[in-house]
């Protein structure tokens, strides 16, 4: 009969697993290359997955024809017009282009990453992740909070939920995650469906809002009157519209998350992993119908709601402030009609941080684990869930949730993305020699570098944010890095013909290694060192093989230690690999052998000279530094049973 403990194990087991699905399995000591939770998820048509990405792209015409005429006045359907040419000639061919030099969906960071190695090419990428994570985050309680705005200001809501935009907040925050926790599935066949009704609606509003106008043609030319009147001639109102754009930049959100996505679209029955060609065909039809289906959008709402609302309604407390098409729904088609888009509106800016969800699913893990920078559990979706929608409610909570507040922080995320990703673009077509394509890229990255700094100007608090999620990531990352420098970070240990050759005939006797630090690697260097390790140890003269590892990038974390066998100056076996740490390697390679051939292996060192602290740290930062002791740590975490740890002597 079963005790409590083993009903109360058996029971949890199936939940602990769904819990941590995706994880790598710890029974495994060489797990092979971890295969990201984005392939194991089932793909979908290019269109679907444009639905997930557009719930944060389509819902910001919620509140970006009320932001355009905040920033521009009467002059917002020209500088809209600016925003759209920024749109189709700058941030989508840009993004074309990400597309086929990142068809796995790392995005504009790892064409970044490639040309940056080493640790300063890590400190970049995190840098990168805290601006994407500011844009991210930020999209899913700026949306929330901008939903629960709609909720309130419906006339049909009762008066007792005015005064609780945080708890209302937080629920509709608490609500997606939830989501999340069920599945990817069924986050894209939600996005379909709430896509779907909301640009009908929106199609509906607008249409009737361009006949209003067609119906009077006065509001025409009473509007370019007034334009004429405040700033002359069209070349000025051009030239103020190119000012003040910058401030309309929310509307190019979307953009980095349709590439981070891409392992989720359906591809060619022929693609490989190397070149999806069907994979990346299809995201760029997401892109291109996404930024048309938005330009017409952007254009005509911003012509309506400035000609059809009077200018006042947008002020702060307004009825068009942050909702402007959800006015003119209820103004031109009544109450019934307006309360349905509210309710349409409402729905899709709560789930548009299902799309910034998704980004932050696909790219984190990608890079943090993989740098040795989180836990192993980051693998997982359903807890990084809980972590994104944690620190959602924190975020809710310090802005009081505000949309206002909100708006540097986002605008600011998102101008850095797509400026990186501009620069990754024109950098990429200079390596490939494709001159044209060079400057046509590298004019769009000066406009958007200009934007950016416009932006960051005068709105500082984006930085600011950022800056605090920079710093939350990089502390957190260097204590994960830290706290798991001993675990053996080998995916995968492969001997070639020779290696195992040597392997497997020291192990008929005793398998002894020598740990030599490769110096001139001549005849003397190997003889004496020998000596050394047999007068220190007083060994007979028995067979022994050098093992030699050469740290080739110590800012990696996990790697596949690839050993050759090599004879030198005809008398001396030799192992030699190339890794990130020499403790690790070394540890992993003896594991290996111990594993293959039953027999359990000895390695002698020489003690490192030099501070203890000073070599603990070159062993962190540089793999290298107390290498004996580290060696044997790192075998005592991964063998936990005694008798069958490979020995360690130091002389």
């Amino acid at each position: 009969m079963a005790t409590p403990t083993e009903s109360r194990s058996r029971t949890g087991a199936p939940l602990r697993e769904w819990f941590l699905q995706g994880q790598p399995p710890k029974k495994r000591r060489f797990p092979g290359a971890h295969i990201h939770p984005a392939a194991t998820h089932k793909r979908h048509r290019w269109w679907q997955v444009m639905c997930l990405t557009g719930v944060d792209y389509f819902s910001t015409l919620g509140y970006q024809p009320g932001i355009a005429v905040l920033a521009a006045g009467l002059l917002s359907p020209i500088a809209t017009l600016v925003l759209v040419a920024l749109t189709l000639f700058g941030a989508l061919p840009v993004y074309r282009r990400v597309a086929e030099e990142s068809p796995r969906g790392e995005g504009s960071v790892a064409m970044l990453e490639r040309l940056l190695p080493y640790w300063k090419g890590k400190f970049f990428v995190l840098a990168l992740l805290g601006f994407a994570a500011t844009s991210w985050i930020i999209t899913m309680t700026l949306s929330a909070a901008d939903a629960t705005a709609h909720i309130i200001e419906n006339p049909h809501v009762p008066d007792a939920f005015h005064g609780h935009q945080v708890a209302i907040t937080l629920g509709l925050l608490a609500l997606l995650g939830a989501v999340f926790l069920k599945g990817f599935t069924e986050a894209i066949g939600v996005a379909v469906a709430v896509v779907a009704v909301y640009l009908v609606a929106n199609l509906v509003v607008v249409v009737v809002g361009l006949w209003d106008v067609a119906s009077a043609p006065t509001r025409v030319t009473d509007w370019w009157t007034a334009l004429t009147a405040q700033h002359g001639s069209p070349l000025a109102m051009l030239g103020v519209a190119l000012l003040v754009f910058p401030a309309l930049a929310l509307g190019l959100s979307g953009f980095e998350t349709g590439v981070a996505v891409m392992p989720h679209v359906e591809g060619d029955p022929g693609d490989t992993e190397q070149r999806p060609e069907g994979r990346i065909r299809g995201t760029k039809r997401l892109l291109t119908t996404a930024a048309l289906i938005m330009s017409v959008f952007l254009i005509t709402s911003s012509l309506i709601t400035t000609l059809l609302i009077p200018e006042k309604e947008f002020q702060p407390g307004g009825g068009a402030n942050g909702r402007a098409l959800a006015y003119l729904a209820h103004a031109i088609l009544g109450d019934g009609f307006g309360t349905a888009y509210d309710a349409i509106t409402i729905v899709i800016l709560w789930f548009a941080g299902a799309s910034a969800m998704a980004g932050m699913l696909n790219l984190i893990p990608r890079y943090l684990p993989r740098y040795g920078m989180a836990p192993n559990w980051a693998h997982a979706v359903r807890p990084l869930v809980l972590v994104l929608t944690g620190v959602a409610f924190l975020v809710t909570w310090i802005f009081d949730a505000s949309v206002d507040a909100q708006g540097g922080a986002y605008a600011t995320g998102v101008l850095v993305l797509i400026t990186s990703a501009a620069i990754a673009v024109t950098l990429s077509a200079r390596q490939a020699g494709q001159r044209g394509l060079m400057i046509g890229f590298g004019a769009i990255a000066l406009v958007f570098i200009y934007t950016t700094l416009v932006n960051v100007a005068e709105r500082p608090d984006g930085v600011k944010i950022a800056a605090a999620f920079i710093a939350a990531i990089v502390v957190v990352s260097l204590i994960s890095r830290f706290s798991r420098s001993l675990e053996l970070r080998v995916n995968e240990v492969q001997l070639d013909a020779k290696a195992e050759m040597f392997v497997r005939d020291c192990a008929r006797r005793k398998l002894r290694l020598i740990a030599n630090e490769p110096d001139a690697r001549d005849r003397d260097e190997y003889r004496e060192k020998l000596c050394q390790i047999q007068q220190d140890h007083d060994l007979p003269d028995e067979d022994f093989v050098f093992v030699e590892v050469t740290v080739r990038d110590p800012s990696e974390f996990e790697t596949v230690l690839d050993v050759r066998g090599e004879i030198v100056h005809e008398r001396y076996r030799v192992l030699r690999m190339e890794s990130a740490t020499v403790p690790n390697a070394l540890a992993a390679l003896m594991l290996h052998v111990r594993d293959e051939t039953s027999c359990i292996p000895h390695v002698y060192f020489e003690w490192t000279e030099g501070n203890p602290v000073a070599n603990l740290l070159r062993f962190v930062l540089f793999g290298v530094g107390e290498v004996a002791p580290v060696t044997r740590e790192v075998l005592r975490e991964a063998e936990p049973d005694r008798s069958r740890r490979p020995r360690v002597h130091v002389g």
